[in-house]
């Protein structure tokens, strides 16, 4: 057991980015009925995750993680989900086909409906109401009763979690990631030629092997894949009513998700998320933003890795295009220096947000590409495994970064702008990033 640590611990420390409930009575029975509830996830699904990003740290694997900024409860479907799903299956493949490694594949998904926010209000004309903080906490309209804090979207949250869980886990078990199915991935508004044409390799290959006798026992691997959740653990409460002891080792499960990750606003050594996450047994990413000083990194991996257990942390550096070489080389020798084992992931997306002219928030493509080159060569260059990255995107073909094959201008971002919260990549985007990192890695 965790030295002087319970599930609700953390309330004796400071927690930021936490919403205020105006009932607490209502957050007591909301909070007591989510704990009877099952684990959405299971604890050998994290130790297997976990054994998985051991390898990537080892260099051994790559971690493609990826899906909504948010997820909202008012665009949930199982189309959006199949999509963002089929996407995260193409760009394994350009992964594993390109880089030669297989591809550990984490969603952003069945649980990212909490947003850290950089101010706690918003203000409109005259009118100031508290911010929007995902659809877990409150409403994105523009209203006091919309924007008041509402302890039962946590009930809410936990269903939508399940019933994406459920699709998710039918989906990589049932037979729709069959390789053989390779080709008709290809989105018809995302169709990629490069992709087609190593679909087609790649189908030819299984082919052959299937002419030669090779018997479904062998390939049964190639029918099913593995497929693990994740999202940023910022409402504590929830976490806390999703805390189990598992039986078999008398070790504590987050049961939320699979990985789970502290914010650049959250992550201070002594603060109440750190102190929550230190105690359970899944994988943990911790975001590392401009302002992670060494000695804090320092501290973070002695207390959320005391035993520096491989595949236990993933360091997801996002500084923005053209900062890479001013802050990720006191991160490494910090992590070199102490012997620490780590996965080294990019996340390509937080740092090249921009306001454009047409007052859209939107991110440069160009941008994100520049700062994964910068990301591999100066891992690289410090003889470091550049290991994974991070990417805020969706299999709908939304127009919210600029740039790409489809040549989005900031008068197209008006067409098919939903994200409730940050600009995402769509299809066609995320799986020319494939191609950059499967070029970087093989290239370098």
């Amino acid at each position: 057991m965790t030295v002087n640590w319970s599930a609700n611990s953390w309330r004796n420390h400071t927690a930021l980015q936490m919403p205020e409930y105006q009932d607490q009575a209502e957050l007591d029975r909301v909070t007591a009925k989510l704990s009877s509830y099952p684990l959405l996830v299971f604890a050998g699904e994290a130790r297997s995750l976990k054994q998985k990003l051991g390898d990537v740290s080892r260099g051994e694997a790559f971690l493609l993680q990826g899906g909504d900024c948010a997820e909202s409860f008012g665009e949930f479907s199982s189309d959006l989900i199949r999509d963002t799903f089929r996407v995260m299956l193409q760009m394994a493949v350009v992964l594993t086909y390109g880089a030669k490694k297989p591809v550990v594949k984490v969603g952003r998904m069945a649980g990212q409906f909490a947003k850290p926010r950089s101010s706690p209000t918003e203000k409109q004309g005259d009118i100031e109401l508290p911010s929007y903080r995902g659809d877990i906490i409150n409403e994105l309209a523009f209203t006091p009763e919309a924007r008041r804090p509402d302890a039962n979207k946590m009930l809410e949250a936990y269903l939508h979690a399940a019933a994406t869980l459920n699709l998710l886990r039918a989906f990589a078990m049932g037979g729709y990631a069959n390789l053989k199915h390779v080709s008709s991935w290809n989105l018809d508004f995302a169709r990629d030629e490069r992709y087609s044409a190593m679909a087609e390799k790649v189908a030819d290959a299984i082919d052959f092997m299937e002419s030669c006798g090779v018997t479904p026992d062998t390939t049964a691997r190639l029918r099913t894949t593995d497929y693990y959740t994740s999202h940023e653990a910022l409402l504590l409460p929830y976490e806390e009513a999703l805390t189990r002891v598992d039986s078999t080792s008398g070790e504590t499960l987050a049961g939320s998700a699979h990985m789970l990750w502290i914010g650049d606003r959250t992550r201070q050594p002594d603060g109440a998320h750190v102190e929550y996450l230190r105690g359970v047994l899944n994988p943990i990413g911790i975001k590392c933003g401009p302002s992670m000083t060494t000695e804090d990194l320092k501290q973070l991996l002695s207390v959320l890795n005391p035993h520096n257990e491989a595949g236990r942390i993933t360091l997801i550096a996002r500084f923005g295009a053209g900062k890479v070489d001013e802050h990720l080389p006191r991160l490494i020798e910090t992590v070199k220096a102490g012997g620490a084992n780590v996965v080294w992931c990019c996340d390509p997306m937080h740092g090249n947000t921009i306001k454009a002219d047409s007052g859209y928030k939107t991110r440069p493509f160009d941008a994100i590409l520049q700062e994964i080159r910068e990301f591999v060569d100066c891992c690289q260059a410090h003889n470091v495994y550049p290991g994974g990255v991070h990417l805020e995107m969706t299999g709908s073909n939304v127009t919210e970064c600029t740039g790409g094959l489809q040549a989005l201008g900031d008068g197209d971002l008006s067409s098919r702008y939903h994200t409730a919260c940050d600009p995402r990549l769509n299809a066609s985007q995320a799986l020319e990033v494939a191609f950059l990192v499967a070029e970087e890695l093989v290239g370098k």
